[in-house]
């Protein structure tokens, strides 16, 4: 199993690329070793002195690292075992039970062309990054959009930018409604 690795614009994130499916149904964040009994694979992660934060992606595992961790060059190999393991093992990347989490309500008009705009320009531009953005809130009266960053995206020092100047200026655009993007952390 050949693992390529890419970085992000986060200097604290790489993203891992195992050339196979990852999360195909729907990306996970894991911020915590609580968090991560969900996964096999994000717990052995975990397991890994300095790593703070796993995303998985469709086709890809983001894994942050402490601020003033271990340099890449030594937590990579230990990152691209685990993840090599975990796979070749065929053990299945959330454990029994857990599940993706679907809050249910019915979008507004304005929040379902939000979201579909999301998911067609934004998401695959912020993945190709590592990370991911996802809906948090739309307030119509004021016209603020919310939005939460994961991945390699969370805690990366350009993500502001790429709120204001790239997710903001779109969302204008297309959806004359918005008047500004904030993100929630």
């Amino acid at each position: 199993m050949f693992i390529q690795t890419e970085p992000t614009p986060n200097p604290n994130a790489l993203k891992f690329l195992p050339g196979r499916d990852v999360a195909p149904s729907g990306s996970r964040e894991f911020l915590t070793i609580d968090q991560a009994t969900a996964s096999p694979l994000a717990e052995g992660l975990f397991q890994l002195e300095d790593v703070t934060g796993v995303f998985f992606g469709a086709d890809y595992v983001s894994v942050t690292r402490a601020d003033h961790g271990r340099d890449w060059s030594e937590l990579k190999p230990e990152i691209l075992s685990a993840i090599m393991d975990h796979f070749v093992s065929g053990a299945p990347l959330l454990r029994d039970g857990v599940e993706a989490v679907d809050d249910g309500a019915e979008d507004s008009e304005i929040v379902a062309e939000i979201k579909q705009l999301l998911d067609s320009r934004i998401r695959p531009a912020v993945a190709q990054d590592g990370g991911d953005i996802l809906f948090d809130a739309f307030d119509l009266e004021t016209g603020v959009l919310s939005l939460r960053m994961r991945g390699a995206c969370a805690g990366c020092p350009s993500s502001a930018m790429t709120l204001k100047a790239g997710v903001e200026q779109m969302m204008k655009h297309y959806v004359p409604e918005v008047t500004s993007v904030e993100q929630v952390i």
